[in-house]
């Protein structure tokens, strides 16, 4: 005898076919309550940012069109002698700067960065990388940075021509070995200490091997070739001659000297992330899963906004030709903040007391704040060396 077929009462629901691949997370945005506290950051960020780039655009260019209008209605030679402003240091504010080796590795690799944050992030808004699945963002992150050596190599190269410096070879080898060893001997301590623990958490002999093939095998190759390209290339030049001799910097008052305005330059751009910044350390600390990228994208072009303009005036105000590595450092300066702010969260949420994950709590966050410094500090500087040249290119200089 057939047995009979037992109907279910309960309807049962269809699956719906028409989400597409891109929005299949999007259930998950919508039911959470601090999805509101995401949207009021972004717009108070961007209030914030839109007023203040106002309100200093508009300073900036009534001080460079008056200046610029002055310098070229001078007609008469004993006025043309006189110069004010930041005209004062035309013959020098291009004079190659101390250190020009270090700081055109620190602006490769941190064109690298860039470029590797920039495209993480597209793919994370289209989809393609699962939230759930953190090991394939972290996967994306190594394949892009090791596939990204090109530009550092060319970025490196074209800048530390430009500087006049000779030693291609010391320039290549910096470029695709400091930074990224930097990265790789903080992790290799932490995964010593997870080896001695006995974690599941730890990578693998092999997988090591694999990163240093990776490492060698691809990223060196690869800056290597973007280093022959940015070689060939002709230096830079630029719009006004320097002096042989360097002009004597005239005196400044408090909040223009460098360190004061390194200081106070990363406070905007940190500001900026803070809100986004929390719910990143609970999804890499707290287990939580991290689902906004569309408001970390948005978040990430604040930054660049925030970091650009914060540091052409840092320029503009002091007549200081030793603008490089200060236009680096503002806008790097922003990870001290975040390292302090990683201090205050690891203080006040977390509850570890032992030692050893104390330590690599601290030694995963130096990684993260030594990123984040080649970035922005790249961000920065491309940012000043774009409005240095802009506003020497329009003004008269015999």
């Amino acid at each position: 005898m057939e047995s009979p077929k037992l109907k279910c009462c309960c309807p049962h629901p269809q699956p719906n076919n028409t989400i597409k691949w891109s929005s299949r997370w999007d259930y998950i945005l919508e039911s959470m309550p601090h999805t509101n506290i995401q949207w009021f950051s972004i717009l108070n960020s961007l209030v914030i940012v839109l007023f203040l780039s106002g309100m200093v655009a508009m300073i900036m260019l009534r001080t460079l069109h008056k200046d610029i209008a002055r310098y070229n209605q001078i007609d008469s030679g004993e006025d043309a002698q006189e110069e004010f402003g930041w005209k004062l240091v035309h013959g020098d504010v291009f004079r190659p700067p101390r250190k020009g080796m270090l700081l055109s590795v620190l602006l490769g690799s941190g064109t690298q960065v860039f470029c590797m944050t920039l495209i993480t992030l597209a793919f994370a808004c289209l989809g393609f990388l699962s939230p759930a699945n953190r090991g394939a963002l972290m996967t994306c992150f190594m394949v892009l940075f090791v596939c990204l050596g090109t530009p550092a190599g060319y970025v490196s190269a074209r800048i530390y021509k430009s500087f006049g410096g000779e030693k291609w070879k010391s320039n290549v080898l910096l470029t695709s070995m400091l930074c990224p060893g930097v990265v790789f001997c903080l992790f290799f301590v932490m995964n010593l200490i997870l080896w001695s623990k006995g974690s599941s958490a730890s990578v693998p002999f092999s997988t090591l091997i694999a990163l240093l093939a990776l490492w060698f095998g691809v990223s060196v190759p690869l800056t290597f070739i973007g280093a022959y390209f940015g070689f060939r290339k002709r230096p830079i030049e630029h719009p006004v001659r320097t002096n042989q001799i360097p002009r004597q910097i005239p005196d400044q008052s408090v909040y223009t000297q460098p360190v004061p305005g390194i200081i106070m330059g990363g406070v905007l751009p940190f500001g900026c992330i803070f809100i986004q910044l929390f719910f990143i350390l609970n999804s890499i600390w707290s287990s939580e899963m991290y689902y906004m990228f569309g408001f970390l994208f948005l978040v990430f072009v604040i930054l660049v906004i925030t970091c650009f303009r914060d540091d052409c005036p840092a320029v503009l105000l002091p007549p200081d030709y030793h603008w490089w590595w200060r236009s680096f450092l503002t806008s790097g300066f922003t990870a001290f903040y975040l390292f302090i702010y990683c201090i205050h969260y690891f203080m006040t949420k977390l509850n570890i007391e032992d030692t050893a994950s104390t330590f690599l709590y601290f030694g995963y966050t130096l990684i993260m704040v030594f990123l984040f410094f080649l970035l922005t500090g790249a961000i920065g500087f491309f940012a000043c060396f774009w409005f240095v040249r802009k506003i020497y290119s329009v003004v008269k200089v015999d």
